[in-house]
């Protein structure tokens, strides 16, 4: 009896682990895809018959690497997409503690108008931003996007933390104040530690838009010099060649992976800080 409920247990866990790594395989297929062609010749590419054995070449490798300069719009996402999150948790949080724990006439319509201003076409303010960054001579560098992702993701951000600032009982901050603890310190060493799967999360999809982000990135980086891979993506063409498919597909897949392998590594403070300040208002 016994040795049939466990069969029975190691049978249901292998079905679990087949239908999983099913769902697994049918996620990652089109970036397996992606990947595929960017693996292969150009010709095979475009050819109209179809390649069900398609060979295997580093073309487009060695032209992202060697024709273009991969490596500075690399350097220049990484930069301006990780200097808008820190813009952004550094004045989220502060952002986020006073609307959540102080009561000042205005908090509530302060606290909706920055929730608002993410719900503003970004088309409204393109022209006024890109004048704006042209007189103060910000154009076309890595410092503007920074500012303008943080400014794009700012109120996302803080409303987040907000909310998981609500879960945390106050009680806990009584009882620092008893012992003397002013706002900085409790904010430091109490509020900040206790919403950390929070702040990872709204950093992370902060981190996504910032990627994502197009327009804004198209109208600023108008010259290589300031160029993410975004904006590299839409300038791979070879001129009477057309479309570089291959390089296209191997520059997104390159793109897809440290987020991919970001959000893995965090997976359980990701999900917990998803379900943390879920139903606050």
């Amino acid at each position: 009896m016994a040795s049939q409920r466990k069969n029975s247990r190691g049978e249901s866990l292998l079905l679990r682990y087949a239908i999983l790594g099913a769902w697994a395989l049918f996620c990652l297929a089109p970036v397996l895809w992606f990947l595929s062609i960017g693996l292969r010749p150009r010709t095979e590419i475009i050819t109209p018959q179809p390649i069900y054995w398609p060979s295997f070449s580093l073309d487009a490798w060695h032209m992202i690497w060697e024709d273009w300069p991969m490596a500075k719009y690399l350097r220049n996402s990484v930069a301006a997409i990780f200097g808008s999150v820190i813009i952004d948790l550094v004045l989220a949080i502060p952002a986020a503690y006073s609307l959540a724990r102080y009561t000042y006439r205005g908090r509530d319509d302060i606290g909706f108008y920055i929730l608002s201003t993410r719900m503003m076409a970004p088309a409204i303010v393109a022209i006024p931003i890109f004048f704006l960054f042209r007189n103060v001579g910000l154009l076309d560098t890595v410092w503007a996007l920074m500012l303008v992702y943080a400014a794009i993701n700012l109120s996302f951000v803080t409303w987040i933390i907000r909310s998981y600032m609500l879960d945390i009982p106050k009680e806990l901050e009584d009882a620092a104040r008893t012992d003397g603890a002013g706002d900085l310190r409790i904010l430091w060493e109490i509020i900040i530690p206790a919403i950390l799967p929070g702040i990872i999360t709204a950093s992370v999809i902060a981190m996504i838009f910032a990627i994502n982000e197009f327009l804004f990135t198209l109208l600023i980086a108008s010259t290589p010099k300031a160029y993410t891979m975004s904006v590299a993506l839409a300038n791979f063409t070879g001129g009477s060649d057309g479309l570089i498919y291959n390089a296209i597909a191997l520059v997104a897949f390159l793109a897809f992976v440290p987020v991919f392998l970001v959000v893995v590594a965090i997976q359980k403070h990701l999900s917990r800080g998803l379900t943390m300040g879920a139903v606050k208002g």
